[in-house]
């Protein structure tokens, strides 16, 4: 390891940023300096700069993977080299992106198509409970409350605790699973059950049970989430309710949830039926 690594990976440590941040920054100064073959230190400004032009304009990367790159690329500049640099990246676009919701029913299918009860488990947590991918790989046995049928949420995104709901069905569910299972200090292992499922395995199996149910839209297991918000507003659901169960910051992202409510669509009478009748 260089000594210009050991230095940002200290900084990173030292400011308690999580894990994936670290990773992520580490790797944006290594593909920088891989992309001019040089060392980071010998690099001028303008070449960084084209850097961050080249992962916008021919890599294509998404405006917050960039960010990604850019606050890393910007942070080992000022906190280990001590410089000053004036770097940019354009601001993020502005877009209303609508989230990708399932019908119940094609919810349904997806987790009757797994034959697995560890893999038909693991996708019933993530819906019932409108886990993120990487907060249900790491559940524990000690974040099942049973008595007050509710489920901890320890350092999700954003380095929050939260609470979320524990249904009868769920528990049920992990019962069976635990019984057949007995996992260890991790209730999705992986190979072994001493380590969480890896994030890419949990990915396939949902992947892999879209697939034989048939289903078509939506896209990785975030989809179960979105479902999950969507299937309760359109139960009645509190907005700020769902906000804690989610770990939301802003009110505002769950309120994007209320433009994908499905059944109140459905409901709506098009003036047409009554012009033409």
């Amino acid at each position: 390891m260089t000594e210009l690594r050991q230095k940002f990976e200290r900084h990173l440590t030292l400011h308690r940023l999580s894990p994936k941040t670290n990773a992520a920054y580490m790797n944006a100064v290594k593909s920088l300096a891989g992309y001019h073959r040089q060392s980071p230190d010998k690099l001028t400004n303008e070449q960084i700069q084209d850097y961050l032009h080249y992962i916008i304009a021919d890599r294509k990367l998404a405006w917050s993977s960039c960010n990604v790159q850019f606050s890393g690329i910007k942070r080992f500049y000022k906190n280990v080299l001590n410089r000053k640099t004036k770097l940019f990246i354009p601001p993020r676009p502005r877009e209303k992106k609508i989230f990708m919701a399932l019908s119940r029913e094609e919810v349904d299918r997806i987790l009757n198509a797994c034959q697995n009860l560890k893999h038909y488990t693991l996708l019933l947590t993530v819906y019932s409970a409108g886990l993120r991918v990487s907060e249900v790989v790491k559940l524990q046995p000690i974040h099942i409350e049973r008595s007050r049928k509710m489920i901890r949420i320890e350092q999700g995104k954003g380095r929050k605790d939260r609470y979320t709901v524990l249904s009868d069905t769920l528990l049920k569910t992990l019962e069976e699973y635990w019984r057949a299972y007995r996992p260890g200090n991790w209730i999705f292992f992986g190979k072994t059950k001493t380590k969480p499922m890896p994030i890419e395995t949990a990915q396939k199996i949902y992947y892999n049970a879209k697939e034989e149910a048939g289903v078509k839209r939506g896209k990785g297991i975030h989809t179960l989430r979105h479902c999950f918000a969507t299937h309760l507003l359109e139960q009645g659901t509190r907005t700020y309710i769902l906000q804690q169960m989610l770990g939301h910051k802003s009110i505002k992202t769950t309120a994007r949830y209320l433009h994908i409510s499905n059944d109140a669509i459905s409901k709506v009478i098009s003036p047409v039926d009554a012009v033409l009748q």
